[in-house]
């Protein structure tokens, strides 16, 4: 596909809800589509949707080695209830050089150091988990954050050779996550109970005051234009 296919795509099914937006990236890749799963709320509810309905869908998550307790549980009970599910580590001589050359919590420093760590455990593994692949999905929506807004239900990753990016629950917010989650009994993360609205590395995520953005509770240290970690940057060709 090219950006104007993709562009009329999105025009086309506007508001569609994530079964109908899935069987679309079915119809154009039968096979090769994968879920990036972070355990998230989201994702979580992604995971089950596409198990439930026995979508031809593989899915996948990244361990970057520095994951909260909670999620290693949540990840032992989604690999016994939603099997198969990949999962994929950083390499450990990158881990290891960057350690050894900068200090274990050095993304804490500078803007650079942060990217520089989130690039060897979670960018470069998702390169790997991606090899093959002909598309993948993501739990993105519109309103987590600023640096989402402009998003739509497809997208072109030129990141990973522009294969194609499916975003299904974009339009939903948060209640409609929620929603979705609890009338399907979907298990996810008690650290979302405790003010923790987006999960990720234990030690850049932080429970969030009432009122506050949901992304404040990720690399608070940060202004919010930089709160990605690199894994849904949008490149040209």
């Amino acid at each position: 596909m090219n950006s104007f296919e993709v562009e009329a795509l999105n025009r086309r099914l506007a508001g569609a809800p994530p079964d109908v937006i899935l069987q679309e990236a079915l119809r154009l890749h039968p096979e090769g589509l994968r879920l990036a799963c972070s355990l998230g709320l989201e994702d979580m509810a992604l995971l089950h949707l596409i198990r439930r309905a026995e979508l031809p869908i593989g899915a996948f998550v990244l361990d970057t080695g520095r994951l909260h307790p909670e999620t290693y549980d949540l990840l032992a009970l989604a690999q016994d209830q939603y099997a198969p599910l990949q999962v994929h580590f950083p390499e450990a001589t990158a881990v290891e050089a960057y350690v050894n050359t900068e200090g274990l919590d050095a993304f804490r420093r500078s803007l650079a150091l942060r990217k520089a760590c989130c690039a060897i455990r979670k960018v470069e593994p998702l390169k790997r988990a991606l090899q093959g692949a002909s598309g993948w999905i993501t739990g993105l929506r519109r309103d987590q954050s600023p640096t989402r807004t402009g998003l739509g239900a497809f997208e072109l990753d030129w990141a990973h050779g522009g294969i194609l990016k499916v975003n299904p629950l974009i339009d939903w917010s948060l209640e409609d996550t929620w929603a979705y989650l609890k009338a399907q009994g979907v298990p996810v993360n008690p650290l979302h109970h405790q003010g923790y609205p987006s999960i990720g590395c234990a030690p850049c995520t932080r429970a969030i005051a009432p009122g506050e953005d949901p992304r404040a509770g990720r690399w608070w240290w940060e202004s919010p234009e930089h709160k990605e970690c690199g894994l849904h940057r949008v490149h040209g060709p």
